[in-house]
């Protein structure tokens, strides 16, 4: 009987996914492990990133002699915090290995193949069009020393972006998928101008996730964020961090003392600046980052292209005078979107990828 090695590797992924912007600098990575066409065991990168899938998966069980490992990045052949998963994949005496990318980390890069394969352990790649992009944050976080950079915006039928008359433009279903989103990155970047008009938490409001995640960065180059938000109730369950010119270090006291923590820059015009900014936050763990704010900031960013991924949620319903935009739309007149096949009751999700 014809192994079909793309479902097992599907089955992979989908595991990859429940911990997609929860393991730190680490990639979140699914294993299954099969014998006789069944599945004996599964695991997915921890939260925080340790212990890794292949661990998970072949330290619950105790018969796995003969088995086929299936995971969905080339499993890891140096020694870090943990030992490498080429260890217990060779103790368990695992039979045959498939993954469906090569570790950028140029410690591993193309070297489980050539050791498992000396143990008499079958390994090879196969590399799965399904998905193809799934590890393209942890490949950019890996090239550039930066963390891969999301950011969302919800636009009315008339493209408005502020509703004057209720809180949101979008209906139910497409907040769910917003929150979705939110529990894929491990930081929010927001601005205080977005956060005092809004009073929002801006944190993940789904059943089962944690509602005090992701940290929240916000940009507050004077220090002008609101005394009476919502967010200053929950400083103490949540790390939200303020992004300030250095020359307000002195300022930042009263805000440390109710539980922020601060984070100083020289200057946040240009693009170099940002990309220090970037660079500063990703030796600080975040490896993924969605920007929730209003347009002027990030026209900034579609500027100075300093985004990868650009989600707009579309409503289906007209603000008229009862919207306005704070900006013009300029930088997005030339982007071309594409449609996300999901139902959202009327709404519409487009993404661009850069």
């Amino acid at each position: 009987m014809k192994i079909n090695h793309n479902f097992f590797l599907d089955l992979a992924f989908q595991l990859a996914e429940k911990n997609l912007g929860n393991t730190g600098l680490n990639p979140s990575v699914g294993t299954i492990v099969v014998k006789n066409q069944t599945v004996k065991s599964s695991g997915v990168t921890s939260i925080n990133g340790r212990p890794h899938s292949e661990f998970n998966a072949l330290n619950k069980i105790k018969n796995t002699i003969g088995s086929t490992l299936y995971t969905t990045l080339e499993p890891c052949t140096h020694q870090g915090k943990t030992p490498p998963c080429i260890n217990i994949i060779i103790k368990k005496k695992i039979k045959n290995v498939y993954y469906a990318f090569e570790d950028p980390d140029t410690r591993t890069f193309k070297k489980a193949k050539k050791i498992l394969n000396k143990k008499g352990i079958k390994t090879k790649l196969i590399q799965s069009k399904k998905y193809k992009n799934f590890y393209k944050s942890y490949f950019i976080n890996k090239k550039n020393k930066i963390p891969f950079i999301s950011a969302k915006i919800a636009f009315s039928k008339d493209n408005l972006t502020i509703n004057q008359k209720k809180k949101w433009i979008t209906n139910e279903f497409s907040r769910k998928v917003s929150h979705l989103l939110r529990h894929q990155h491990n930081a929010i970047l927001s601005t205080s101008k977005s956060i005092n008009t809004d009073n929002s938490i801006l944190n993940c409001r789904i059943n089962g996730f944690n509602n005090n995640k992701p940290d929240l960065l916000i940009v507050d180059l004077n220090l002008k964020l609101k005394k009476n938000l919502l967010l200053n109730k929950i400083l103490d369950k949540r790390k939200t961090f303020l992004i300030t010119l250095k020359i307000n270090k002195k300022k930042t006291v009263p805000y440390k003392k109710k539980g922020y923590k601060i984070i100083l820059v020289d200057c946040l015009k240009t693009k170099k600046d940002f990309n220090l900014l970037y660079k500063k936050l990703y030796k600080m763990g975040y490896s993924r980052i969605l920007v929730e704010t209003g347009l002027t900031f990030l026209n900034t960013l579609i500027k100075n292209k300093l985004i990868n991924n650009l989600y707009i949620f579309k409503s289906n319903n007209n603000l008229k005078k009862n919207g306005k935009n704070n900006t013009t739309l300029n930088y997005f007149k030339d982007i071309s979107f594409k449609l996300i096949p999901i139902h959202l009751n009327n709404d519409k999700l487009y993404v661009k990828e850069f």
